[in-house]
């Protein structure tokens, strides 16, 4: 018989899986949480700093970059969806295997400005060349590639932000996913690139089941299509590597909210409903948990699903969660020392619920490391503001 996992048992022990639940206990490794969120986004630096404090007693932005810059236990690179991503460093073996053995999907460039597998494999050796053992802006580094390649590389037909990059740009992302590339301390207020320090990468096939089974244990039950979504990958390709994973008995069949869905085999331990999934939290912009919970509709009800998603799309509001579900937006404005952090429910909260607010209010502060003010009303910020 197939076994039935409702929404609050699933919600619960996702919530206790990241952290959520309950925070990782004072003096943890910041790297042990990260793994557990399957990344961090960091795309704003700021925001991989709350959503791996707010999942662990006491730890603040400066602890984080301390993991990022000091002890090199986490790398800031290109990950899922080829976003930037805090990633423990001794995981890089799994990561740049599973992630360059995704199928891409077709260029979104003009057929002009497109580069093909050869030009790929030159550019991405040649950042790899240039960042070794140094630190360079990306004009730094667009010098390197130019040199090492050709000037086509350094031909301006990528569109991007009102202007026109180099073409080499376009697969950064790329030689960040395969290791030849990762972010290195601000020189100023100017990013720059370095390498992260050598690795051999898992063969492919382990490395994609070794993914499959991570994101079923922190995520699951899921099916193939979110799996596919959280890693921007073909659904078709996801689907027959579920397939494939099954047939070798390392997942099996869940019946989740009446729909086949899957789970690590043996991992059927489920939380009972409720326990578990109550209370408050505040999740800060693509926070890893908005991101990869499915089914999207159930954890933004309502409401939520028009005025915390932008378009469908999870992350570019920041979120307020309620007993597991998303139940507001909320936006903090630094000044100084001083933070305001604006809170819009969706719903009414119990005086329970706003005591507890006050409290993740002041977590967020924490975090931070500035004074935290909480206003209760409508954010007037716009999406990923």
């Amino acid at each position: 018989m197939t076994l039935r996992i409702s929404w609050d048992a699933a919600s619960a022990r996702r919530l206790e899986r990241q952290f959520l639940a309950n925070p990782a206990e004072a003096g943890g490794n910041v790297a042990a949480v990260v793994s557990a969120m399957l990344g961090a986004h960091a795309q704003v630096l700021s925001a991989a700093e709350l959503s791996v404090g707010v999942r662990t007693v006491g730890v603040t932005r400066t602890d984080v970059r301390a993991a990022l810059w000091e002890d090199r236990s986490l790398v800031k690179t290109h990950g899922p969806r080829g976003t930037v991503h805090l990633l423990p460093a001794d995981e890089l073996p799994l990561w740049s295997a599973a992630l360059t053995a995704v199928p891409s999907g077709p260029s979104p460039f003009a057929p002009a400005a497109r580069m093909t597998d050869e030009q790929v494999a030159q550019v991405v050796a040649a950042i790899g060349d240039a960042l070794d053992g140094v630190c360079l802006t990306v004009d730094e580094l667009s010098e390197e590639v130019v040199a090492r390649t050709g000037p086509w590389a350094g031909d301006r037909v990528m569109p991007a932000f009102q202007d026109m990059w180099p073409r080499w740009r376009q697969v950064m992302h790329r030689a960040g996913q395969s290791g030849a590339l990762c972010f290195g301390p601000n020189r100023g207020r100017k990013v720059t690139y370095t390498r992260p320090p050598a690795f051999d990468p898992l063969p492919p096939e382990q490395a994609l089941g070794m993914l499959v089974r991570r994101y079923l244990r922190a995520y699951g039950p899921a099916t193939p299509r979110h799996f596919a979504k959280w890693l921007a990958a073909p659904g078709s390709w996801a689907g027959g590597l579920f397939g494939t994973l099954a047939e070798a008995g390392e997942i099996e069949e869940v019946d989740f909210e009446g729909v086949p869905a899957w789970v690590v085999a043996g991992d059927t331990e489920f939380p009972e409903a409720g326990r578990g999934a109550r209370g408050v939290r505040l999740l800060p912009y693509f926070d890893a948990y908005g991101i990869a919970a499915q089914p999207r509709e159930r954890l933004f009800r309502g409401p939520a699903y028009e005025r915390a998603l932008a378009g469908g799309q999870a992350g570019n509001y920041p979120v307020l969660l309620v007993d597991g579900v998303a139940a507001g937006v909320w936006h903090q404005r630094r000044q100084g020392r001083r933070t305001t952090v604006t809170v819009e429910p969706l719903g009414r909260l119990t005086a329970r619920q706003e005591r507890e607010l006050g409290r993740q209010v002041e977590r967020v502060g924490e975090v931070l490391q500035a004074r935290p003010e909480l206003v209760i009303g409508t954010v007037t910020a716009g999406p990923h503001a």
